[in-house]
């Protein structure tokens, strides 16, 4: 490539937050940027690197990682997923340091960057965009209703009730049930910065599509007054391109640390449409043992087999062992990384308990699955995806406990799976439902979809 072509090329610059939910779709927006021309480059702390370096290289694609360490750094970790919680705000204000070396590499190394592509969480990418003369697009891999909540919910100081636009069925929602970010007294200052940045950007990239949420997805752009792009579901990307084969099988941003042919083998042997896939994602509180073991028992009860997965559990040590024993004959246990999206896909899963975490809820729309819910972390966009999936797109039921601290029983988990799994008319419903959500997310990125104009409509308007 000449030095010419090379200037005449859009040039985003990723600046991720280093946390799993959040990398993930960020190293995805970028593959899907580049197959339309564009360059990426994708600011990593050296642990992110190394688990990510391997996804980026198998894509084949011209993608740039851009390695800065940190001063601040906990135990040898320098991401999110492995920083202790009292030490997190200290973790985001160590990241802010990495503003000068970025912006003395972007000037010394060509070709110049375009734009800055940087997590809403990094306020301070707002004054390292405008030393460089370059647009700054915030980004969102949340739900254009979260986004609208949170927005929403940020202009009052009281629990009261939060009219949110669009609102189908004219439910207004709590302060306390919005997607109220970084609500606790110790991020009040983070807060602030981060939305009187945000109040600053050029746009906004979410990573939903806008048939799924089109009144959300319009009330957000106009809450807000800046330009929104949607490029959702960005995972399809491995679908499309054809770059599922290697890259999907290795959890996606990590290298997999499980064999997932041999879950795919047991999969092949279930009837289709009788697993229950259950995952809680990576920064779920800690189940304590007698929840651990009511949710086991629920899924026993249920009578249908299933792979629930641990993203980290050296903390349950014997309980998890004792479950692990009890439900040996019934379903499978999994402690690692696991390639979500390809498990869903598989004929023999009929339904994903879930967290609800965005990532979580684009793949299994992707694969064309229903949902029994149970939202981990309050203090998130979880609660609000919920009632978007289950209240408003009637793709699944909520397990959910009135109080955070209220155990979730096995005859409640039992009778939500048999109903969205072999539930008559409701689950047929559900399951109905989410097939024709899934063909309109494969529409939505296929050329004259809502998702390709968009990344293409990035891709032309950053170029110099």
């Amino acid at each position: 490539m000449t030095e010419e072509s090379s200037a005449k090329r859009a040039h985003f610059v990723f600046i991720p937050l280093m946390a799993q939910g959040h990398i993930i779709p960020a190293i995805d927006t970028a593959l899907l940027l580049c197959t339309r021309g564009a360059l990426c480059s994708i600011v990593a702390t050296p642990a992110t690197a190394a688990r990510i370096r391997p996804s980026i290289e198998q894509s084949g694609l011209e993608v740039r990682l851009l390695e800065f360490p940190l001063e601040y750094v906990s135990d040898g970790a320098d991401n999110m997923d492995n920083i202790a919680a009292e030490r997190v705000v200290g973790y985001f204000q160590a990241v802010a340091l990495l503003r000068a070396p970025i912006e003395e590499h972007l000037r010394t190394h060509p070709p110049r960057a375009t734009c800055i592509v940087s997590d809403f969480c990094h306020p301070w990418t707002s004054a390292l965009a405008a030393s460089l003369g370059v647009p700054r697009l915030s980004f969102l891999a949340i739900p254009a209703l979260s986004a609208l909540c949170e927005l929403e919910a940020d202009q009052v100081d009281e629990p009261v009730m939060v009219p949110v636009p669009g609102w189908k069925k004219r439910v207004q929602l709590t302060r306390d049930q919005t997607a109220r970010f970084f609500s606790e007294p110790c991020w009040r200052a983070v807060r602030k910065e981060i939305y009187g940045a945000q109040a600053e950007v050029d746009g906004m990239i979410l990573t939903t599509f806008l048939e799924l949420e089109p009144d959300y997805v319009r009330g957000f752009a106009a809450a807000s007054g800046k330009k929104v792009w949607t490029v959702g579901p960005v995972s399809l990307h491995h679908q499309l391109t054809g770059a599922g084969g290697g890259l999907v099988k290795r959890a996606r941003g990590d290298a997999a640390t499980v064999d997932a042919d041999e879950y795919l083998r047991w999969l092949d042997g279930k009837e289709g449409g009788s697993v229950v896939y259950v995952s809680f994602g990576t920064l779920a509180p800690t189940m304590e043992p007698e929840q651990l073991l009511e949710l086991g028992l629920g899924l026993e009860a249920s009578g249908h087999p299933f792979i629930w997965v641990f993203n980290k559990a050296d903390h349950l040590g014997e309980p998890l062992r004792q479950l692990q024993a009890r439900v040996a004959g019934h379903g499978r246990i999994v402690t690692g990384w696991v390639p979500q999206l390809l498990i869903l896909s598989h004929a023999a899963v009929g339904c994903f308990l879930t967290h609800c975490g965005w990532n979580s809820i684009m793949e299994t729309i992707m694969a064309g699955k229903p949902v029994v819910t149970w939202p981990r972390l309050q203090d998130s966009d979880q609660p609000v995806n919920e009632k978007l999936v289950v209240d408003e797109l009637g793709i699944g039921l909520s397990i959910r406990p009135e109080e955070p601290d209220m155990a979730v029983r096995r005859e409640v988990i039992q009778a939500a799976l048999t109903t969205v799994l072999r539930g008559g008319e409701e689950g047929q419903e559900m399951r109905s439902r989410v097939r024709e959500l899934s063909l309109k997310a494969t529409e939505a990125m296929q050329p004259g979809g809502s998702s390709h104009a968009n990344l293409c409509d990035l891709v032309n308007r950053f170029t110099i």
